[in-house]
């Protein structure tokens, strides 16, 4: 299995960096999960995604860990 870096691309008016990462929290608390993520991989290869939400909620509603392949 790979590991990767899953960052959410979001941007924020705020004061300061804490701010800014309490607006995020909040976002996330209260809304929708976010759809724009930047993924880097084990080879410090980078890309930018943006995913579909009706797939994004359908794969979430499986439990992936179930699958013998994850073990």
């Amino acid at each position: 299995m790979h590991k990767f870096t899953v960052v959410v691309m979001k941007e924020f008016e705020a004061d300061t960096a804490e701010e800014a990462a309490l607006l995020m929290y909040q976002e996330l608390v209260k809304g929708p999960a976010p759809l724009q993520y930047s993924v880097t991989d084990e080879a410090r290869n980078a890309r930018d995604l943006t995913l579909d939400r009706a797939k994004a909620d359908e794969f979430a509603a499986v439990d992936h860990t179930a699958d013998p392949g994850n073990w």
